[in-house]
């Protein structure tokens, strides 16, 4: 689905991200600071060129400590610089900071009382440059910058969220509905000419083609999920028992991309009046992350143009607060397009969700703008802050008008239930 943009009377400047790391920048802020007492070392570690994960590995077996044992609050791309906040029990802050990885570099180091979990951030700041542009596209995009800090930047889940062959939603999908062999087809065939290489084509259409001896072969070692599974499916012969070999943690993810499509969708439904409420609206406060019904829009509107509050979008769930109204009829169009009902979120076994309500909208704070010329040529460079689990591409989108899609990577990120939004 391509998503509508809010600041259509603006051009774009188009151009190009993430070329290299040092072109993405992002630091993690932390929602409360080190107590200085505790068990566990909270720490601050920038990295460059490694994924999240890649990092905690390597963080365990330098330090010797179980990876469990590491706390994080956020995941992030491989491919930028940048600053993550840990928490490691069994270790010293000396160990820390000591440290000797490639690429890893630990800023400090100071004790306290509990692990860190994800969404234990304020937010995130960014310095990003954007490549083959003209350093005078600064005054092109300034206006965008202040319609964006008005009314708002649509709160959308990044294309990252749906993963490299942008299908995590539909495997989300087949998990809630139990339909484990719809589930093994997107996973394991349904080749893709425009994303996968050769031999992946080939083990996928082998499985499609019910010849499993022939697509274990053919699948590349790299391909570590998709040859365990097999190996389960052509073991027990039972589609479900092959589904229960993938990590938990990765079901979970699919099902909060699924989440983020219907999500996405009510957001484009109502894209240009982001900053206007509607009688029967859930509204989250921004101060806190309190939602409250809104039951005269023409009251409540003012503390909305104050960027108090903002009208909210379902993560669907089985316990989900529904909105009433007009608001009630946009989303319950999206659900009832995507054939799925709130119970379902409950008869999926230990993909079971509530859900959860998220603002439209939010505000881009500490906005700074420069262009100018280096060694790899001119640039624009956009500085900005955005709350935690929103995502900066969608910004970029509205400044550039598109995202090159030869540079679209699986992105990580935090999962939507720790996203700003309310459970009800």
């Amino acid at each position: 689905m391509e998503l509508p943009y809010l600041t259509t009377d603006f051009p774009g400047i188009g151009g190009a991200i993430k070329q290299r790391p040092e072109d993405f920048f992002v630091q993690e802020l932390p929602l409360y600071e080190a107590s200085g007492e505790g068990e566990h070392v909270y720490c601050e570690i920038q990295k460059i060129g490694l994924s999240t994960f890649d990092l905690l590995a390597r963080l365990a077996r330098a330090l010797n400590v179980p990876q469990r044992d590491i706390g994080y609050a956020g995941m992030k791309d491989a491919r930028a610089i940048t600053r993550q906040l840990f928490s490691i029990r069994g270790t010293t802050e000396e160990a820390v900071m000591n440290l000797k990885i490639p690429d890893v570099q630990v800023q400090w180091a100071s004790r306290h009382l509990n692990k860190l979990r994800l969404g234990h951030l304020s937010g995130n700041r960014f310095a990003i440059k954007i490549r083959n542009v003209n350093p005078t596209d600064v005054l092109k995009i300034r206006p965008v910058l202040e319609e964006l800090q008005k009314r708002g930047m649509p709160n959308y889940f990044g294309e990252q969220r749906f993963g490299r062959r942008g299908n995590n939603h539909e495997l989300g999908a087949a998990l809630i509905r139990g339909d484990n062999v719809a589930l093994l087809k997107l996973l394991l065939g349904s080749p893709n000419p425009a994303i996968d290489d050769r031999a992946t084509q080939e083990a996928r259409r082998l499985f499609d083609e019910h010849q499993n001896d022939e697509s274990m072969k053919a699948w590349p070692r790299r391909s570590g999920l998709e040859r365990r599974v097999l190996a389960r499916l052509m073991k027990t012969k039972k589609p479900n028992a092959a589904v229960r070999a993938i990590d938990e943690k990765l079901r979970r993810l699919w099902v909060s991309a699924l989440q983020s499509k219907l999500f996405n969708e009510v957001v484009a439904q109502r894209i240009g009046q982001l900053d206007q409420l509607m009688d029967g609206d859930l509204a989250y406060k921004h101060e806190n992350g309190a939602c409250f019904r809104v039951e005269s829009a023409a009251v409540e509107q003012p503390r909305c143009d104050a960027f108090e509050i903002s009208p909210t979008g379902p993560l669907l769930g089985y316990r989900m607060t529904l909105p009433e109204g007009r608001p009630l009829e946009i989303e319950s169009a999206v659900f009832g397009k995507s054939g799925l009902e709130m119970s379902d979120f409950k008869l999926a076994g230990r993909e079971r969700v509530k859900g959860a309500r998220r603002p439209l909208r939010v505000k881009p704070t500490d906005t700074e703008l420069s262009g100018g010329v280096d060694e790899h040529g001119p640039y624009v460079t956009v500085a900005f802050t955005l709350p935690a689990g929103s995502f900066a591409t969608v910004l970029l989108g509205e400044l550039m008008k598109r995202l090159p899609t030869e540079q679209a990577e699986e992105t990580e990120e935090a999962p939507a239930e720790i996203d700003p939004a309310v459970a009800d």
